[in-house]
């Protein structure tokens, strides 16, 4: 791996920093309805949980080893951790400031968010029985002393510390934990008039402190709200004897004792009592104790509320069906016409649950392949694997036990399956598998016919309303024979075979990527029209990002729409200047990745699974495809241009990371998420 300092890269870090801004933008974005930009602040507050809990703890990790990364050889862990404490209280600050004028718009709309101190009279009695009858009984205060051990603080919770002041020289503290995980976190107070009111949990025990240490005579009692991010990393034991489930789950009971990699605290404590709190907390590092405001986890204000007239919410776009399967009995027999591209959530998920409910009762169909890696929590798509299994067909699910935060899930789900007669199949050894793929075979008069999904996102009807994914469904023998390999590879662990159509990290992945860029960069040398237009949720592969600068030098014209990390600097003399990069942040979760080649002027196009980052080309299971389909190629081309169009929504990603909106310079504004889902309503209607 070459050394970024021998040509232009932002760090990952830094970059995905610059992404959960363009996250917060959203918050203060007055075109965007007034209960969506406080969700979006619940957004950015998770993202920045997960932030901490994965990458700060990595490099916590490579701080204690003494090592540097192999990402960025040329910084240490240390000032890397600096660099982004630095940024992350920016943003706290700024985050902090957001709430706050969000606070004043919502008492613009006669709502208002009270806490214990500016609690009306006439609610009084209503948090009062609210207290009594459903908090108190999940109250667990814990006294702290200097001789006793602090307790164990979980990452996912909040806490009050608490101060009670006895008398001018005894002074009491405990820790309290807020029943958010159990609870609403929002509580809807009875209106007065017109006026709508809301009071969130903590308030309400601040309110009622004094009744919750009534055997104190304290003279003065205050609560603080604190929190800590735990190391999410899973440290899987290599003892081969223990099953991967065993494993797995020995690993998550540990996760819960995992050290803290940062310590959030209302900045309005008490000196002594956080001094306190940081002697006995001596694991968390220095540099990641960072003032907060009054609240924490403001990933529960995901959840605000909907209060309000109907303009302060999102409005919610249906899910369109498919021009091609309106009022179709069999989703096979159209899949045996053409291909077919669906794209959530402009087009309904449904289609995929009723191709599996249909390949379950199928007396033709012998069998169902299927990878998985997230499902919902009450998932129709395994309930349909489960209908088949007991229909008789073969069912077999890979299933990702290492699918980060949804592990235990996945072991639930494994029982659950293995229970019902499924084949399971715990991905392949060292290689997280992160392809979407489905394979249904039908044998029709001694013939076999296979048909194939392949996808960019999971099989995951929930994300899906949120989640901009795309998948094919085809019965093209060049792509289902190979499809069919990829299981058999899965199942028996064989060597790799020859893919000569899909894309099959790591076996062919990267080879497959220098040669199309390779091809862009002969056409421009050779005076031959030369480009390509890539959509991925995040480029960091610093070998990649070498092979792009080379064809941008070359006159290849690259236009690149990435969600999120972004290492490639773009308009770089000598290095980028035929680069433009631009990120789409809205209602919807862009997450489909999508490519098209120019291949002197025959384009080439395909859908991936994978990121172009160094672990999904070389350490995962990830398929792509190329779309042989001339209109689904069409479909293609559509969306990527409408999406470059974008000039409410997008964002310029350049050197300086400043998020600069990409603004019209023409009087029609575009918005892309809409604008295609018109398109595809267009499209239903002129069906």
């Amino acid at each position: 791996m070459p050394k970024s300092k021998n040509f232009p890269i932002i760090n990952r870090d830094q970059s995905w920093l610059s992404f959960n801004e363009r996250v917060l933008q959203e918050a203060e974005d007055l075109s965007v309805p007034l209960i969506e930009r406080i969700r979006f602040l619940g957004i950015f507050s998770n993202n920045l949980d997960e932030f901490y809990r994965i990458r700060v703890a990595a490099n916590n990790r490579l701080v204690e080893a003494k090592i540097k990364s192999l990402e960025h050889e040329n910084q240490s862990p240390k000032e890397i951790l600096t660099r982004i404490n630095k940024t992350s209280i920016k943003l706290q600050n700024r985050f902090e400031n957001v709430y706050k004028s969000l606070l004043n718009e919502l008492e613009n709309e006669q709502i208002f968010v009270v806490n214990e101190k500016t609690l009306p009279q006439e609610h009084v009695d209503f948090v009062n029985d609210y207290f009594d009858q459903i908090v108190r009984p999940t109250l667990v205060p814990i006294m702290l002393h200097s001789k006793t051990p602090f307790p164990k603080l979980k990452g996912k919770s909040i806490y009050f510390a608490v101060k009670l002041t006895v008398s001018d020289k005894i002074e009491e503290y405990a820790i309290m934990e807020i029943p958010s995980l159990v609870l609403p976190r929002f509580i809807i107070l009875p209106n007065i008039e017109h006026k709508k009111y809301i009071i969130l949990l903590d308030d309400v025990i601040r309110f009622k402190l004094d009744s919750v240490f009534a055997i104190f005579n304290f003279k003065k009692i205050e609560a603080y709200t604190v929190k800590v991010t735990l190391d999410a990393e899973l440290d899987i034991d290599q003892d081969i004897s223990q099953s991967i489930i065993d494993k797995i789950s020995k690993s998550l009971k540990t996760r819960k004792s995992a050290l803290p990699v940062r310590l959030v605290y209302d900045s309005e404590m008490p000196k002594d009592l956080l001094d306190f709190i940081l002697a006995k907390n001596k694991s968390t590092k220095s540099d990641s104790i960072i003032p907060g405001g009054r609240y924490h986890n403001f990933k529960d204000f995901i959840d605000f509320p909907n209060v309000g007239r109907v303009g302060l919410k999102v409005e919610k776009l249906k899910p369109l069906k498919h021009p091609d399967l309106v009022n179709k009995t069999s989703i096979l027999a159209e899949v045996d016409k053409k291909d077919i591209l669906i794209n959530y959530p402009y087009q309904t998920f449904t289609h995929l649950i009723d191709l599996l409910r249909e390949a379950a009762i199928d007396p033709k169909v012998t069998s169902i392949k299927i990878n998985l890696y997230r499902v919902a929590k009450n998932s129709k798509v395994v309930n349909a694997l489960i209908n088949a299994a007991k229909n008789g067909k073969n069912v077999t699910v890979v299933i990702e036990l290492f699918a980060r935060f949804d592990e235990q899930a996945n072991i639930q789900w494994s029982n659950k399956m293995i229970d019902e007669g499924i084949k399971v199949i715990f991905g392949h050894p060292g290689l997280k598998v992160h392809s979407k793929l489905i394979l249904i075979t039908k044998k029709d008069k001694n013939k076999i016919i296979r048909y194939a999904h392949i996808g960019t996102g999971n099989f995951h009807e929930i994300n899906a309303a949120i989640y901009a994914d795309t998948s094919l469904l085809t019965k093209d023998k060049r792509l289902t024979n190979e499809v069919y390999k990829v299981f058999q590879l899965l199942k028996n662990n064989i060597e790799q075979p020859v893919f000569k159509h899909l894309t099959v990290s790591p076996f062919n992945a990267r080879r497959k990527i220098y040669a199309l860029l390779d091809t862009e960069i002969k056409n421009a040398k050779a005076g031959k029209p030369a480009y390509m237009i890539v959509k991925l949720n995040n480029l960091v592969d610093p070998l990649v990002i070498k092979k792009m600068y080379q064809a941008s030098n070359a006159g290849v014209k690259i236009q690149l729409i990435i969600r999120g990390i972004c290492s490639l600097v773009p308009g770089i003399k000598n290095y980028s200047e035929n680069i433009e990069v631009i990120s789409i942040i809205d209602s919807f979760l862009e997450h489909s990745r999508l490519m098209v080649f120019c291949n002197g002027g025959k384009e080439l196009y395909f859908l991936t699974s994978a990121d172009w980052m160094t672990r999904n080309i070389d350490r995962r299971i990830e398929v792509g495809c190329p779309i042989y389909d001339k209109k689904s190629q069409k479909i293609i081309k559509d969306m990527l241009t409408i999406q470059l169009a974008d000039n409410t929504k997008a964002r310029f990603i350049n050197k300086s990371q400043n998020n600069t909106y990409k603004l019209p310079t023409a009087k029609v504004k575009v918005r892309s998420q809409i604008k295609l889902y018109n398109y595809f309503k267009q499209q239903l209607e002129n069906s």
